[in-house]
């Protein structure tokens, strides 16, 4: 007898079963024909998937576009402008409410696991305090990981060094930076050296925004290689955005690429703001800033495609929908034989997952009874779609459903309305 059975669905390696859940645990993967549960989701034909996973966000600035005026250079610097102004108006509960709604959002959108960066530059905490409070009351239904980011530069700001150690005593995740934003590349590299020592000593997870910039000399990610392999670091240290590495001479990636792998670093790229930040100081032609991504695969190195923002002072669009990221990323890193599709979306599911340190992540009995049920027969046309999640299950709960993505259309030399679906079966 299972709580719940999600039936003869399509799982994203191609084999058909069934997933039998008791409680907030996978019991089987199996063929579980003649089986009873309370609960029946049918989902033959349908795509079964572990939940979607996004390694890089910022709730505490989410849903305030506008706020307190917009963007109109859509520079990276004018965003953390933006940014720090709204800092000084806003109130806890507003940082809350904006970001619960968020997570609601997401969750029926089939994420269910977040890292999310908040802001430590700000002597009140209130972002820290408000992403503390919203982790307890999305806890039951999403994994929310923070990092304790000193958004202004952890040397730059006067005060972000022992905020930042503030955030961490009580009971943020794991270690950030923003090398690039210090005074001089001598105090970016010396930031990442400290914030490395500091994750080491807590036994605490280390992800810097890193080098997020069209710079070609700021280098900073080496520095933050070294490092992770200087304290024994290796698989927990991870450089999100990397764009400058866009615009790196070849032959220095040719050194540098062996050297992330050697040290266990993992990446993160954010698609949808990368492209969107990047180049602005270009004529033509234009850089769109996005990091090596295909050349970090094939030296073993993890990549995991991120969201980063939703309608805040630095990106005006967005879903909360992480195939709309792996489509994006797709495009631009020109990922478009079927293998590299596919691998599209392992990197907004189990990568993703491999990133945050989620161990119980994945469709296998003893695993979390956590996965999304989609409109779409497989994971390459997930991504051509972006279709409906026509079940969302968290923690063994339904805790939502969606319509299929269909329509009737009538033609004028047909005699009948047809019924068309974007599925090609």
């Amino acid at each position: 007898m299972f709580d719940l059975i999600v039936k003869g669905g399509t799982l994203p390696d191609g084999r058909v079963a069934d997933i039998g859940m008791r409680g907030k645990t996978i019991a089987a993967v199996d063929d579980l024909s003649g089986a009873e549960a309370a609960e029946v989701i049918e989902a033959s034909g349908d795509l079964v998937s572990p939940p979607f996973v996004d390694p890089h966000f910022h709730l505490d600035a989410t849903l305030s576009y506008g706020l307190p005026r917009i963007n109109a250079s859509g520079t990276l610097l004018e965003g953390i402008g933006l940014w720090g102004e709204l800092k000084q108006v806003v109130t806890q509960d507003e940082m809350v409410e904006r970001a619960l709604a968020y997570c609601d959002w997401a969750a029926s959108m089939g994420l269910l696991a977040i890292r999310s960066h908040v802001d430590t530059c700000d002597d009140r905490l209130l972002g820290v305090e408000a992403m503390l409070e919203v982790r307890e009351r999305v806890r039951d239904y999403i994994d929310l990981q923070l990092v304790a980011f000193p958004q202004d530069g952890l040397y730059r700001d006067p005060t972000a060094r022992a905020n930042t150690i503030r955030a961490l005593d009580i009971g943020v995740d794991v270690v950030g930076g923003i090398p690039h934003f210090e005074r001089t590349m001598a105090d970016g590299a010396a930031s990442v050296r400290e914030l490395c020592q500091i994750a080491a000593d807590r036994g605490l997870m280390v992800d810097m925004h890193c080098d997020e910039t069209d710079d070609p000399l700021s280098r900073h990610v080496e520095t933050l290689a070294f490092e992770a392999q200087r304290l024994g670091l290796q698989g927990r240290v991870t450089g999100s955005h990397l764009t400058s590495m866009h615009s790196m001479d070849s032959y220095y990636v040719s050194k540098l690429l062996p050297l992330m792998a050697e040290a266990g670093l993992a990446a993160i790229p954010n698609p949808l703001i990368n492209i969107m930040l990047q180049g602005r100081h270009d004529a033509y032609p234009k850089r769109r800033g996005l990091t090596r991504v295909k050349e970090m695969q094939a030296h073993g190195i993890t990549v995991g495609w991120g969201q980063d923002c939703v309608l805040d002072p630095w990106y005006s669009l967005g879903t909360a929908d992480m195939l709309d990221v792996a489509f994006m990323g797709l495009h631009v890193a020109q990922m478009t034989s079927p293998e590299e599709m596919a691998r599209c979306f392992d990197m907004v599911t189990h990568q993703n997952a491999q990133i945050l340190g989620l161990a119980d992540y994945g469709l296998a009995p003893g695993n979390r009874a956590s996965l999304v049920v989609l409109d779409a027969g497989n994971p390459i046309e997930a991504l051509r779609l972006r279709p409906s999640r026509l079940a969302v299950v968290s923690n063994g709960k339904v805790i939502s459903r969606m319509p299929r993505e269909d329509a009737t259309l009538t033609l004028p030399d047909r005699p009948d309305s047809v019924r068309r679906r974007h599925r090609i079966n």
